[in-house]
């Protein structure tokens, strides 16, 4: 119980966290403020309904204050969600008219489970929702209206996320089935959890399998749900690591011929504007930026030694032919006899000539390259 607890309430802080980096940057973007606020108020919601939690805040304030507030926080949670969709489907001002119009049947749900609760006999307050006495009118009242809020506004959200994965392609299609399943699963719990009330309230009984299976489907959509809210984000981050990495371990395997023709072509370096040298190197887009600029410095820099490496014997071959360990023999052997004063016409020739389109394809040429130079 302890474990669940921690990785729910770990997966939520996370959450919240990287929604509030991404609107940090983006300010002004509705539909991921709706989305924050989501995650803020399901985040603050969890620790009232720990029961060690809740008991301690209602002995600081008043009987089954925690259970208000939590039901408050999620009801809030589920209309935050609703008006991501509503964000998203429509421009910014209909979208506005739309959640200002739905704050109505909200702030109706919170005034009336706030009286409920105020109102609710004190022998009957203090409880949650499994121990609670159902056949108090006002309890049961509390928690079938909350329901069936939560119940209206999930089925909404669970209709819009359906027809976006629908549209939608990987990660960001990935994301919102778990979410859907994640809230198909929300619904259900809610609509058994209504019936369950009506059958309390009536004096009967719920077996208590079927209330436990009920509870355990809703504590395992909450999880879900976040990590489908957060997947396509943390895919898209990966993804974009993954490209940082590769940079990374690119330009430090063309340090080999960057230096070769370097030294040769000192004039070639690219300049830029001078900045902050601890600033830069925390920077993602410092490798990126490095990255490109020795793989440009070494294909300027073969062009310029290509004219010695035809006559080296390379002018007749095919580009694509030869292979790298040849070819970086005949580069030391073209800079040895390179002549910086040499102002006869030379014509240059096809070196390490990439095996398909794209930048991709001549960086791996020329990593090849650098890789026989150190090799040798």
């Amino acid at each position: 119980m302890i474990a669940s607890v921690v990785i729910v309430g770990a997966v939520l802080v996370t959450a919240l966290c990287w929604k509030a980096f991404q609107l940090s940057k983006a300010p002004h973007d509705h539909a991921l403020r709706a989305v924050t606020l989501c995650l803020a108020c399901a985040t603050v919601a969890f620790p009232f309904g720990i029961p060690v939690t809740a008991r301690a805040f209602d002995a600081v304030t008043l009987p089954s204050a925690a259970k208000l507030v939590q039901n408050v926080l999620l009801l809030s949670t589920v209309y935050c969600l609703m008006c991501f969709y509503l964000y998203s489907a429509t421009d910014s001002d209909r979208g506005r008219r739309r959640a200002r119009w739905e704050l109505i049947p909200l702030s109706v749900t919170i005034v009336v489970i706030t009286l409920l609760a105020v109102l609710t006999p004190n022998h009957a307050t203090g409880h949650v929702y499994a121990s609670a006495d159902m056949r108090v009118t006002h309890v049961a009242l509390f928690y079938l209206v909350a329901g069936l809020y939560l119940s209206y506004a999930l089925a909404s959200a669970f209709a819009w996320t359906l027809r976006y994965a629908r549209a939608s392609v990987r990660p960001l299609a990935t994301g919102l089935w778990l979410a859907a399943g994640a809230m198909a699963g929300m619904v259900l719990s809610s609509a058994a959890r209504e019936a369950f009330i009506l059958v309390r309230w009536l004096g009967g009984d719920v077996p208590r399998p079927l209330s436990r299976s009920v509870a355990l489907l809703l504590a395992l959509s909450i999880p879900v749900f976040v990590i489908g809210v957060t997947y396509p984000g943390i895919a898209t981050r990966l993804a974009a690591f993954r490209v940082w990495w590769q940079h990374r371990r690119n330009y430090h395997r063309l340090r080999p011929l960057w230096l070769l023709l370097h030294k040769a072509y000192p004039q070639d370096a690219l300049g830029r504007v001078p900045t902050n040298p601890w600033r830069d190197a925390l920077r993602v887009r410092s490798v990126h930026r490095s990255h490109y600029r020795r793989v440009i410095e070494c294909r300027d820099g073969l062009v310029r030694i290509s004219p010695y490496l035809a006559r080296l014997g390379l002018a007749d071959a095919a580009p694509h032919s030869v292979p790298p360990e040849e070819l970086a023999e005949k580069l030391r052997l073209a800079l040895r006899v390179y002549d910086p004063d040499d102002q006869s016409a030379q014509k240059a020739i096809p070196v390490a000539v990439p095996d398909g389109d794209g930048l991709d394809a001549d960086v791996r040429q020329l990593v090849a390259l650098s890789d026989a130079l150190r090799a040798t």
